[in-house]
């Protein structure tokens, strides 16, 4: 396994962790942009962009990407987060070049004011359709409510009102601002010659132009307002509660990431233990998402509506003696072990090791192999879990509950 890295004299940054044992290929451009870079007025944009780079460039239509990407049999797809835009592809190796030709081409579209107008109202329907997914509606409240006045705190697919309101021109403004070279990371990952990999980078993408944009990077610590979202035809009731955790720049991420593994991974935690084997709940888990300059730790519950407030003070009273007393060397052993075999799994694939990989450059400008990620989970003590919680604690939380009861109030 090596690894290599390049900056274009435009500013791309291009990076590749080659593999060659590996039987394929996968390549990313990572855009630093997300939904935490939109103004108000234009949220959701950068994730409307992302369908609009698929619509067709001067040199393709949306037909001929879709073809092109398929007579090589390659995997392709793209995602929008509060961080970031990433679009990426897998294929066989001797397919890199012709994959990364229509990669590379996409993230220059030409943004038809005709595609603008009708892929606005897919858009609209995809915020209808999160829109009776209570649990998505939990989320965005929730999100919405603990990073309240925050970046962090917008949604990525925006609201039916900011969308329809946005023009194609707004559009081709905030790409022409925030996919410059320097805002754009490309990480290959797989069985991919360097020489080759800098070589495509350099005549594909070399000739784009832009600057990078400047971030804000506000810290956030804080508990937001309670809401009820009274949805009175729902038959469970869905809540989300966030508490503050460390960025993705702390070195406590990896204790966070345990932390949240030992009192609410979906099998055999504290929470699983007290509300799923039991009966009470269908689902409730603890989650831990580091962003830049803040985090978070989100508690998920869905369950009987009459069982929502007893239940979240069930998860309260967990989070209070996990506090209180203290991880076991045995729930931290287990913890440790869930998260490794998950992390190694995953890096067994090209695919599965583009994300890291550019998400490490992107925002830490590190390459870390998966050995130094094993090494990082593998040195966290109890006292490291303990030192999380003291600074990070679990309560307070900011609380939304979603359904038909709208009685549920914050533990104490």
């Amino acid at each position: 396994m090596t690894f290599h890295h390049e900056t274009l004299p435009n500013g791309l940054q291009v990076i590749l962790e080659r593999n060659e044992r590996a039987r394929s290929v996968a390549a990313g451009f990572f855009v630093r942009t997300g939904s935490r870079d939109e103004p108000p007025e234009l949220a959701g944009v950068s994730h409307f962009l992302e369908h609009m780079v698929f619509k067709g460039t001067p040199r393709r239509d949306a037909l001929a990407v879709n073809r092109d990407f398929d007579r090589i049999g390659a995997r392709h797809n793209a995602q929008t987060s509060e961080e970031d835009t990433i679009y990426h592809v897998s294929c066989l190796p001797e397919y890199l070049p012709a994959a990364l030709d229509v990669l590379a081409d996409i993230l220059r579209p030409r943004l038809d004011a005709e595609d603008f107008e009708t892929e606005k109202q897919v858009i609209i329907e995809e915020i209808k359709m999160y829109d009776d997914n209570p649990m998505m509606v939990a989320y965005e409240a929730a999100k919405a409510a603990h990073f309240s006045g925050h970046p962090l705190g917008g949604s990525v697919l925006g609201t039916e009102e900011t969308i329809s309101a946005l023009t194609v021109e707004q559009m081709r403004d905030y790409f022409t601002r925030h996919y410059g070279p320097p805002n754009v990371v490309l990480a290959v990952a797989g069985n991919a010659e360097w020489g080759l990999v800098l070589d495509l980078a350099s005549r594909l993408c070399g000739s784009w132009t832009g600057s990078g944009v400047p971030r804000a990077l506000p810290a956030h610590r804080g508990v937001g307002q309670p809401r009820a979202v009274l949805r009175e035809e729902d038959h469970q009731e869905t809540i989300v509660a966030v508490a503050d955790a460390p960025g993705l720049e702390s070195p406590d991420r990896h204790a966070a990431s345990l932390v949240a593994t030992m009192i609410g991974d979906h099998t055999g935690s504290r929470l699983y233990w007290e509300l799923i084997d039991p009966g009470l709940a269908d689902g409730a888990d603890l989650s831990f998402q580091d962003y830049q300059s803040a985090g978070a730790f989100y508690t998920f519950l869905s369950c009987d509506p009459p069982s929502a407030q007893a239940n979240l003070d069930r998860i309260a009273e967990v989070y209070r003696d996990f506090s209180d007393d203290g991880p076991t060397d045995d729930e931290l052993e287990r913890a440790k072990n869930k998260v490794l075999s998950r992390l190694v799994l995953r890096g067994e694939r090209p695919m599965g090791r583009l994300m890291p990989l550019g998400s490490d450059w992107t925002y830490r400008r590190a390459h870390i192999p998966v050995e130094k990620e094993i090494a990082a989970y593998s040195a966290v003590t109890l006292d490291d879990a303990r030192r999380v919680l003291e600074a990070y604690p679990l309560l307070p939380m900011t609380v939304v509950a979603v359904g038909p009861n709208v009685e549920v109030r914050p533990p104490v």
